[in-house]
């Protein structure tokens, strides 16, 4: 019996992969689009068992050829570029790819594990996994929005497990190839090894330079909630995946450049130390993204308690200095 992970080669999907081979799992099908070829050094150092392309896949799938050959699938494969602004493409991409799915995974009576988006709740300030805090600011959010809709309206007919884990900011191993969609410690890390300081946003909506506040969770915590979902088949739901406390980019800088700065045997500064020795600058807010900007997330994590995930969440020092330590081991 196989597992199958789409987006396979993609940050996310790559570390489930690797989850998987960590327990044993080799019977896996990575599903992935290689257009960008650079991926599949996300999978060098992993173990599966065959590699399709996005296409050949849903093909086979709905051609009945993977039909009894399935343990579970974990559906990561999607557009997760927010700045898209091709509607048909992102909602063929991720809407109409992951129903053809998810009906596959209801007819075969196996679990389906897939990523959904923090960014469904728009602005919030409430993050909360209920239809009424929900609105979508771009066309990738309604995608993820409008998913999550069906699988709601499917909840009592229902054959097997369904979980949506609405993903919050994800940073961690394995992102190098996303580009200006990575994370911002991923960038924060680059920029001072360049340059010696990083540049955070000035302040906007009522907050402070640099201090706009988001969830920010590690790829080893998005993994460990993935494989508490694949052990426990019988749990079903919209979840949210955060570390339920909010903090701000100021304090990711902070954590990445005394990471390096460590690293190097130097000091730790403070953020007023940091400021005044221009370690930490200040650019202008961009006026595209006024308006279209979640200066807050925290996730709501009561439901993911109450289905017994009691596992801590790295906070953003904690998580930041593991990931600098990563990278730096890649770059030594």
């Amino acid at each position: 019996m196989y597992h199958i992970v789409t987006g396979a080669a993609g940050f996310i999907g790559s570390n489930l992969v690797k989850a998987l081979n960590d327990r044993g799992i080799t019977d896996i099908i990575a599903v992935d689009n290689l257009k960008q070829a650079d991926k599949f050094k996300n999978l060098v150092d992993c173990d599966i068992s065959d590699y399709m392309s996005k296409e050949d896949f849903i093909e086979h799938l709905n051609a009945g050829m993977f039909d009894g050959e399935v343990a579970a699938i974990l559906h990561q494969g999607a557009c997760s570029d927010t700045m898209e602004t091709d509607g048909r493409y992102m909602m063929q991409n991720n809407y109409q790819y992951s129903l053809d799915i998810l009906n596959f995974c209801q007819d075969e009576e196996i679990p389906f594990l897939y990523a959904s988006s923090a960014s469904v709740y728009g602005m919030g300030p409430n993050f909360t996994e209920s239809r009424e805090h929900e609105s979508p600011l771009n066309v990738y959010a309604y995608s993820k929005f409008l998913f999550d809709q069906i699988v709601r309206r499917r909840w009592d007919e229902k054959t097997a497990q369904i979980v949506s884990l609405r993903y919050f900011n994800v940073y961690g191993s394995r992102e190098q190839h996303k580009g200006r969609m990575a994370s911002v410690a991923y960038h924060f890390f680059n920029q001072y090894r360049a340059g010696g300081y990083v540049n955070l946003f000035e302040g906007c909506e009522g907050y402070a330079n640099g201090a706009q506040l988001r969830d920010f969770v590690s790829i080893e915590d998005v993994v460990k909630v993935n494989m508490h979902f694949l052990d426990n088949p019988d749990q079903s739901g919209i979840f949210n995946l955060g570390t339920g406390k909010a903090q701000s980019f100021n304090d990711v800088a902070v954590a990445t450049i005394n990471a390096l700065r460590s690293n190097k045997g130097e000091s730790k500064l403070t953020l007023e130390q940091m400021h005044q020795q221009q370690l930490i600058r200040y650019i202008t807010f961009p006026e595209q993204l006024k308006g279209k900007y979640q200066s807050f997330t925290q996730a709501n994590i009561e439901a993911l308690r109450k289905v017994g995930y009691a596992q801590p969440f790295f906070s953003v020092a904690e998580g930041t200095t593991r990931y600098v330590n990563y990278l730096l081991s890649r770059v030594a």
